[in-house]
């Protein structure tokens, strides 16, 4: 394990806080305990399935070099942090920043990323104790994010998809770039069932709905939920199996791995969800969703036969149904899909920061970032226009 000490900031109390390079999170657990995130994809388990199961790592481009922050011994921040040489797994683009590096004859990789692999999820990218406050702790951090570009060459680096309290602070910091980008969300308004979700909408999107719900029904498909607890070894075998299948269609790879799923299962139950559809009793198609007290996350999903309008319902009327039922407030689905509008998922922004270490390239892409807003702003205008629900007078 990685160990370097910053010396040059002090606390609150005038002793120096020490910085560590850490590749693995097992050394922040007591942080994570601390806190205790809700968010499925902020907690220690499961950062731990995807160091175990080798899905992040040096082999994988995700080389692993988190900072903790501590005092006095003590764990009092964390940012995930990765040393990477491509851009898989962030669903930020910015090939158009490595291009024009490019043309300048210069190295944009390694680049170093903040995020949850896989996960384009907005959610707490820095972890601080209580007792501490960001403008205490983000100073060493990003002096040590810059040390570590250093060491590494590195060209840059990319905080994504940054929560609302780390957004109003880092906007007001001149070294760097804040992206504005664009996903999807439903928001449950007090619907008791899904037919109140429905009686939302206007008569055409309601009609279009029933028609595609119908035609499952029509098939002889039926569609089970089962929670985390009750997932099986088996089951999770055949999600993966359809999982897969979305790669290899396509002749890639897939990100993940049965074993990473099956981990999941054992060590965070309570926060998954299997939805699985059958028919005679045959599966034919699954996704996985991840769920916190507030929030359904719909996240991986496949099929091993392709059947009209079985992704709509297993991947988006399903997870609006079970949040109904659950009474959970946000359903999010995942990135991009402009087909989400339809169906009654809303435009939201989520926020990306960046700082590139040479001042002439930081220069143009806090440039570039301001002007792309404008374009993000008529998006997200244009996407609200869209979506079905009934005008209100």
């Amino acid at each position: 394990m990685q160990h370097n000490s910053l010396n040059q900031h002090t606390n609150h109390q005038g002793s120096s806080y020490q910085v560590r390079y850490i590749d693995s999170v097992n050394a922040a657990a007591a942080l994570f305990e601390a806190l205790a995130p809700t968010q499925p994809f902020l907690q220690f388990a499961f950062w731990q399935a995807l160091e175990q199961q080798q899905v992040i790592g040096k082999q994988t481009g995700w080389q692993i070099s988190h900072i903790l922050l501590e005092d006095a011994g003590h764990p009092i921040a964390f940012l995930p942090l990765f040393i990477k040489t491509h851009h898989r797994g962030e669903y930020v683009f910015d090939h158009s920043w490595a291009d024009a590096y490019a043309r300048h004859g210069l190295n944009y990789y390694p680049r170093l990323v903040s995020s949850v692999p896989f996960t384009p999820v907005t959610g707490e990218r820095l972890l601080v104790a209580q007792g501490y406050a960001l403008e205490q702790v983000w100073p060493v951090v990003f002096q040590a994010i810059q040390q570590l570009a250093t060491q590494q060459q590195a060209s840059s680096w990319h905080g994504l998809f940054i929560d609302p309290t780390l957004l109003s602070f880092l906007q007001g910091q001149s070294d760097l770039a804040i992206r504005s980008h664009c996903q999807f969300l439903w928001r449950n308004e007090g619907y008791a069932q899904f037919d109140d979700f429905l009686a939302a909408l206007t008569a055409k999107k309601r009609k279009s709905i029933k028609v595609e719900r119908q035609k499952i029904v029509q098939q002889g498909i039926e569609v089970q939920w089962i929670e985390g607890a009750q997932i099986t070894f088996e089951e999770i075998s055949f999600f993966y199996q359809c999982y897969a299948n979305t790669y290899y269609v396509r002749g890639q790879r897939p990100y993940l791995t049965r074993d990473f799923f099956w981990q999941l299962v054992q060590t965070m139950p309570q926060q998954l969800l299997l939805v699985k559809a059958s028919r005679e009793q045959q599966g034919i198609a699954a996704a996985l969703f991840f769920k916190d007290d507030q929030t359904l996350y719909g996240r991986y999903w496949g099929a091993v036969e392709s059947v009209d309008c079985l992704h709509f319902e297993v991947c988006y009327y399903q997870g609006i149904e079970y949040a109904i039922t659950q009474q959970l407030q946000f359903f999010d689905p995942g990135t991009q899909g402009e087909h989400k509008l339809i169906r009654g998922f809303a435009p939201v922004y989520t926020y990306s920061a960046h700082w590139l270490a040479r001042p002439e390239f930081m220069q143009a892409v806090q440039d570039f970032c301001v002007q792309e807003k404008d374009y993000i702003d008529d998006y997200y205008q244009s996407a609200l226009a869209s979506t079905p629900f009934k005008q209100t007078p």
